[in-house]
C-alpha cells in the first residue's frame, strides 16, 4: 500500500498523478489517493503562498523544469495564469471519489484541465467537465462537495497531513511510515512499498 498525498495547486503532483496508477499496478502495489490542502501547511511554515511565488527564481525554474519533464513524458503543459490555483472544491470532490474508487480518473481530469489546458479549476464549469470525464453526475457531486461532512473530511485529511509532517506535494508514504517527497521519488517509494 502506498498513500499518494497530492494538492491540486502542485505542478509536480500533476506529473505523479499522470503515472502513479500505471506504475503501482505494474508493481502490484495498491495506492490510496489522498487529496489535501497545502495552504494551511505552508502558513504553518510562515508562507502565505507557494514557495514558487515567494522566490521568483525558483518559480521560473519550476516552469522550465515542468516544460522539460512534460516534453520527455509526452504530456501537455500550459502554466495557468492563476498560480497556485484554488483547488478547494476539486479536493472535496476528490475525497468523495477516493472513497468510491474513481479518484484516479477524476484527479487526472482535473490536472489535465489545469496544467495541460491552463483552465481555472475553481470554475464550476471546468469541474463539471472533469466530473463528466470521470463518468459522474455533475449535480449529485456538486451537492456532495458542499455537504458539511465532505468539508470536514477534507479538513481532517489536511490535519492528518500536518500530523505526518508532510511539507509539500506530492508526498508518498508507505505502510511502515517511510516518506518520499517529490515526483522524482515515486519509483523509490513504490520499490520500498514492495519490500
Amino acid at each position: 500500500m502506498l498513500d499518494f498525498w497530492y494538492e491540486f495547486g502542485s505542478t509536480y503532483s500533476y506529473l505523479s498523478a499522470m503515472r502513479i496508477g500505471d506504475l503501482t499496478r505494474e508493481a502490484g502495489v495498491s495506492v490510496r489517493w489522498r487529496p489535501f490542502l497545502l495552504g494551511p501547511i505552508l502558513k504553518r511554515l510562515g508562507w502565505n503562498t507557494s514557495p514558487f511565488k515567494v522566490q521568483q527564481e525558483k518559480g521560473r525554474y519550476m516552469v522550465r523544469d515542468m516544460e522539460r519533464i512534460c516534453a520527455e513524458r509526452g504530456l501537455a503543459f500550459t502554466m495557468p495564469e492563476t498560480f497556485p490555483q484554488n483547488g478547494l472544491h476539486a479536493a472535496r470532490i476528490a475525497i468523495v471519489a477516493s472513497d468510491e474508487g474513481w479518484a484516479e480518473t477524476f484527479t487526472k481530469a482535473v490536472y489535465l484541465a489545469e496544467y495541460a489546458k491552463g483552465r481555472e479549476i475553481a470554475d464550476k464549469d471546468v469541474l463539471a467537465d472533469c466530473l463528466k470525464a470521470a463518468g459522474r453526475d455533475v449535480d449529485a457531486y456538486f451537492a456532495r462537495m458542499s455537504e458539511p461532512e465532505t468539508k470536514e473530511r477534507l479538513k481532517v485529511q489536511t490535519d492528518e497531513a500536518m500530523a505526518l509532517d508532510i511539507f509539500g506535494a506530492p508526498t508518498f508514504i508507505t505502510v511502515d511510515g517511510e516518506m518520499f517527497w517529490g515526483d522524482d521519488r515515486l519509483e523509490r517509494a513504490i520499490a520500498w512499498a514492495q519490500r
